[in-house]
C-alpha cells in the first residue's frame, strides 16, 4: 500500500509538471507573438504617420497650386512671393517625409516631386515675365488712341462722325463713306491764324501713327508668339501639377499597400494567439481529464486501502486492548498467589530446614522473584503502550535517590568485589522537581544491570548539570560489554544482545526498553556507548528544574506522604463510577493497593479473602447504604474485620460528626473534597493523631461567578491532561445515561426513581463546582418532590447540563 501511495504522489508531480510545462510552452509563444505584434503595431503607426504626413503634402501642394493661379493672373509680386513660400514650406515637409520613408523608391519619388517643384517655379517666372511683355503691347494700343484723340480734337472728321458703328457697314459702303470723309477733311477752311501749324500738325501726326502702327503690327505679331508660349506654359504647368499629384498618390498608395499588409500580418499574428490559446485550453482540459482519472482511479483505491487499514487498526486496537487487559489481569492474578510463595518461602527459610530443603527454598525464592519482577515489567510495559503511566513533578535530593538505589543494589550483590564509586555535582544539594519514582526504576534497572553483567572492577555513577537546563547521569561498568552491531538491540522490547545472556544471566529484555520509554516520557534521552570485553557506560539526560518554592503545593505534600507512609490496602466504595474512580487514583498515585467496587456487597464478599487495612465508603448507595454496609461488616469475623479505620464519605450536611462515629465510623469526609483532605485525613489515622473535621471544597473559595471548576478533579489526577480527558469523558457518557433513567422516572412520576438518580449523579456535579446543577439534583434529591413542577426542573435541568458539557467538551 505504500507503493500505491508513493505511485499516486508520482501522479500528481507529474501531472503539475506536465501542466506548468504546458504553461510554460504557451506562455513562450503567446510573448513571441507579442512582439511580433507590438513591431507590426508600431509600424502601422508609423505608415498612419505617413499618410497624414501625404495628406498634408495634398494639401500644400493644392494651396501652391492655388496660389500659382493667381500670380499668374495677376502678375503680382506679393502673390508670387507667397507662392515662394509656400513652395519652401512644402520642401521642408517633402524633406521630413524623406526621412522616414523606408525604400528607396520612395525615396526617388520624393526627389522627382522636389525636381517638379523647381520646375513649376520656373515656369511661373517665365510665365509672369510674358506677362510683363504683354504689358508692352497696351502702352503702345494707348499711344495710337491718345494720337487718334489729338486729331479729331484738331477737327479732323472720322466715320464716327457720320455712323455710329462703321465697322457694321459693308466695305463697299465703308469705302464711298470713307472718301467722302477724306474730301470734306481736304476742303475744311483753316483759320488765317492756325495754317501753317495744321499743316504741320497734320504731318507729326500722320507719321506719329504710322509709325505707331508699324509698332502696334509688331507687337502684335510678338504677342502671338507670347501667346503661343503662354499656352504652351499653362499646359507645363498644368502637367507638372498632374505629375507632382501622381507621385504624391503613388507614394500615398504604396504607404497604403504597406499599412495593409502590415494589418494583415497583425491578423494573422491575433488567429495565431486564438489558435495557440485553444489549442492549450484543449490540452489542459485533456491532461486536467486524464490526470484527474489516474488521481480519482488512485484515490478511490487509496480509500479502499483507508478503509482496510481502518478495518486493521480496529481489529490491532482491540488486540492491544485485548492483550493489555490480559496482561493486566494475569499480572493481578499473579501477584497474590507469588506474595503468598514469596512469605511462606521466606517463612520456611527461618525455620529448620536441612540443606537441601534450604536449597529448594532459595530456588522457589530466585524463581519468585524472577516471576515478580517479570510481571512488574509487563506491567509497566503494558502502561507504557497504553498511554496510562502517570508522571509527577515534585520536588526531591538527587543525592538520596542515586544512594539509596545504588546501595540497596550493593547489598544484593555484596558476594561480588565490585567498587560502588558515586559523584554527585555540589549543585544537587539543592532540590530539583522531577518523578523520584520513575527516576528511581531506571536506575534501580540499569544500575541492577550494571551489577548483574560485571564480574569484577567497579561501578561509577556520575550526575552533573549542563549549561542547557539540563543533568546527566551516566551509569560506568567494567562488565562484559555489547558488540557494536548489538547495541541497538538492547532497547527493543523482548529483545537481548545475544541468546547466552538469558541463559546465563537471565532476564525478560524489557527493563532497557521501559527505561527508555519512561526516559522519552520524562524529556530526555538515554544513550549507551559499549565496548564488548571492556565495559558499558549509559548516559541519561533529564531536563533540569530546581525547586524554589517552600513546601505549600499539594504535589509536595503527597510526596511526604509517600516518604512517611506505610503503603496500605483500600477497600473503596462508592455507587458513583466517577468518584470511585477519582478515589481509587488518588490512593494508587501514593502507591497503596486498592480495591474498589460500586456494590458494597461484592466489596463484602471480596473482603473476606482480602486482607485490608482501611475502608472508604459512601453513606448514600441505592441497595445498602454506608450505615448498613459498616453493620454487615462488623458481622464479619474478627479474623477478617479487626475494627480497621473506616472512612464515610458523603454529601448529606445534616447530620453531625458524631452521628457516623457512633455508627462506628473512624471519620467522615464530607462531598465534594480534594485530594489534599483526603490524603491527611489518612495520615492523621495513620499518625494517631486528632482528626479535624474536613470541609466541602465549596468552602475553600468563592466561584459563584464560574459555571464549573475543574482545579479539584485536577489535582485528583496528578495534572495529569491525559487523566482529565479520560475522566471528563467518562462523566458525560455516564451522565447521559442517567439522565435518559430520570427522564424515564419523571415520566412515570416515580418519586423514588427521581431521588435516586438525583442523588446518584449529584457529587460529581458538586466536586467539579456546578453549583446551579447541583442546586437542582439537591433539591430532586431532599424536597417533597409532590409539591414540585417536576417536568421543568428537569428541562432546566437538562438545558444547564447541554451546556455544561459543551463547555467540558472544549476542555477536552
Amino acid at each position: 500500500m505504500e507503493t500505491k501511495k508513493s505511485y499516486t504522489a508520482l501522479k500528481v508531480l507529474f501531472s503539475y509538471v506536465a501542466l506548468l510545462a504546458l504553461v510554460v510552452t504557451v506562455g513562450w509563444f503567446l510573448y513571441s507573438e507579442n512582439v511580433v505584434y507590438n513591431k507590426l503595431e508600431d509600424k502601422i503607426a508609423f505608415e498612419k504617420t505617413k499618410i497624414l504626413k501625404v495628406s498634408k503634402l495634398f494639401s500644400n501642394v493644392y494651396k501652391t497650386e492655388s496660389l500659382a493661379r493667381q500670380t499668374i493672373q495677376s502678375n503680382s509680386e506679393k502673390d508670387f512671393k507667397n507662392y515662394l513660400i509656400e513652395t519652401d514650406s512644402l520642401r521642408l515637409r517633402l524633406d521630413t517625409l524623406k526621412k522616414i520613408v523606408t525604400t528607396e523608391y520612395q525615396k526617388t519619388l520624393l526627389d522627382s516631386v522636389t525636381y517638379l517643384l523647381s520646375e513649376k517655379t520656373k515656369n511661373i517666372k517665365q510665365l509672369k515675365e510674358i506677362k510683363n511683355k504683354a504689358d508692352d503691347e497696351t502702352s503702345v494700343n494707348n499711344a495710337i488712341d491718345e494720337i487718334t484723340k489729338m486729331e479729331f480734337n484738331l477737327r479732323k472728321l472720322e466715320l464716327q462722325d457720320f455712323t455710329k458703328n462703321p465697322n457694321q457697314l459693308g466695305s463697299y459702303q465703308r469705302s464711298v463713306l470713307q472718301r467722302y470723309v477724306d474730301y470734306l477733311n481736304s476742303n475744311i477752311p483753316d483759320d488765317s491764324t492756325n495754317t501753317l501749324s495744321k499743316k504741320a500738325s497734320d504731318s507729326i501726326l500722320a507719321n506719329s501713327k504710322k509709325l505707331l502702327s508699324t509698332v502696334k503690327l509688331k507687337a502684335e505679331k510678338k504677342k502671338e508668339s507670347l501667346n503661343f508660349e503662354e499656352n504652351k506654359l499653362l499646359q507645363n504647368e498644368m502637367a507638372i501639377s498632374d505629375q507632382l499629384r501622381k507621385v504624391l498618390r503613388i507614394i500615398e498608395r504604396e504607404i497604403i499597400i504597406n499599412s495593409i499588409k502590415n494589418n494583415s500580418l497583425k491578423e494573422k499574428s491575433l488567429k495565431r494567439v486564438n489558435e495557440i490559446v485553444t489549442a492549450s485550453a484543449v490540452i489542459g482540459l485533456l491532461l486536467t481529464v486524464f490526470f484527474s482519472i489516474l488521481i480519482v482511479s488512485d484515490y478511490s483505491k487509496s480509500q479502499v486501502y483507508k478503509k482496510q487499514l481502518e478495518i486493521a487498526n480496529f481489529k490491532t486496537k482491540n488486540l492491544l486492548k485485548s492483550r493489555e487487559q490480559l496482561i493486566s489481569t494475569v499480572s493481578h492474578d499473579l501477584k497474590t498467589p507469588l506474595s503468598t510463595i514469596v512469605g511462606y518461602s521466606e517463612l520456611l527459610g527461618n525455620s529448620d530446614v536441612n540443606t537441601k530443603q534450604s536449597y529448594f527454598i532459595k530456588n522457589i525464592k530466585n524463581s519468585s522473584e524472577y516471576i515478580t519482577q517479570l510481571v512488574q515489567d509487563l506491567l509497566d510495559f503494558s502502561k507504557i503502550e497504553a498511554g496510562k503511566i502517570t508522571i509527577e513533578k515534585v520536588p526531591f535530593l538527587l543525592p538520596e535517590i542515586i544512594e539509596d538505589v545504588a546501595v540497596n543494589i550493593q547489598s544484593v550483590y555484596k558476594q561480588k568485589n565490585i567498587d560502588l564509586i558515586i559523584n554527585v555535582d555540589e549543585k544537587f544539594q539543592k532540590r530539583i522537581v522531577g518523578d523520584p519514582f520513575r527516576l528511581k526504576q531506571i536506575l534501580s534497572n540499569i544500575i541492577g544491570n550494571a551489577y548483574k553483567f560485571t564480574e569484577e572492577g567497579h561501578i561509577r555513577v556520575a550526575a552533573y548539570a549542563n549549561e542547557e537546563d539540563t543533568f546527566t547521569i551516566s551509569i560506568q561498568d567494567t562488565g562484559i560489554g555489547i558488540e557494536r552491531e548489538n547495541q541497538k538491540l538492547v532497547f527493543e522490547e523482548f529483545a537481548q544482545a545475544n541468546e547466552n545472556i538469558e541463559k546465563k544471566y537471565g532476564g525478560t529484555g524489557l527493563g532497557l526498553s521501559i527505561c527508555q520509554k519512561i526516559i522519552s516520557i520524562l524529556g530526555g534521552t538515554l544513550s549507551l556507548d559499549s565496548i564488548f570485553g571492556k565495559g558499558s557506560t549509559f548516559t541519561i539526560q533529564l531536563p533540569l528544574l530546581f525547586d524554589e518554592s517552600q513546601p505549600n503545593s499539594l504535589n509536595e505534600v503527597k510526596s511526604k506522604t509517600i516518604k512517611n507512609t506505610k503503603k496500605q490496602t483500600f477497600i473503596v466504595v462508592d455507587d458513583d463510577i466517577n468518584l470511585l474512580n477519582l478515589t481509587s487514583g488518588v490512593l494508587r498515585q501514593e502507591q497503596h493497593q486498592v480495591y474498589s467496587f460500586t456494590n458494597p456487597l461484592k466489596a463484602l464478599e471480596t473482603i473476606q479473602n482480602t486482607p485490608f487495612d482501611f475502608v472508604i465508603s459512601d453513606i448514600q448507595m441505592p441497595e445498602i447504604d454506608g450505615f448498613m454496609f459498616l453493620e454487615k461488616l462488623k458481622e464479619l469475623p474478627e479474623t477478617i474485620f479487626k475494627n480497621q479505620p473506616v472512612i464515610a464519605l458523603t454529601g448529606r450536611t445534616d447530620l453531625d460528626l458524631s452521628v457516623y462515629k457512633d455508627a462506628g465510623f473512624t471519620t467522615v469526609v464530607k462531598k465534594p473534597y480534594s485530594p489534599k483532605i483526603l490524603l491527611e485525613t489518612i495520615q492523621h489515622i495513620l499518625d494517631h493523631e486528632e482528626i479535624p473535621v474536613s470541609e466541602t471544597i465549596e468552602n475553600d473559595e468563592d466561584n459563584s461567578s464560574q459555571m464549573y471548576s475543574l482545579e479539584t478533579l485536577k489535582y485528583f489526577l496528578g495534572q495529569d491532561d491525559s487523566a482529565l480527558k479520560e475522566v471528563l469523558n467518562s462523566f458525560i457518557e455516564n451522565t447521559a445515561d442517567n439522565l435518559n433513567l430520570l427522564k424515564t422516572a419523571v415520566e412515570e412520576d416515580n418519586h423514588d426513581e427521581i431521588k435516586s438518580i438525583s442523588h446518584r449523579i449529584a457529587p460529581m456535579f458538586r466536586q467539579i463546582q456546578a453549583k446551579e446543577i447541583g442546586s437542582i439534583l439537591k433539591t430532586l434529591e431532599k424536597e417533597d418532590l409532590n409539591t414540585l413542577d417536576i417536568q421543568n426542573m428537569y428541562s432546566d435541568l437538562k438545558q444547564k447540563v447541554t451546556v455544561l458539557f459543551e463547555e467540558l467538551r472544549q476542555e477536552i
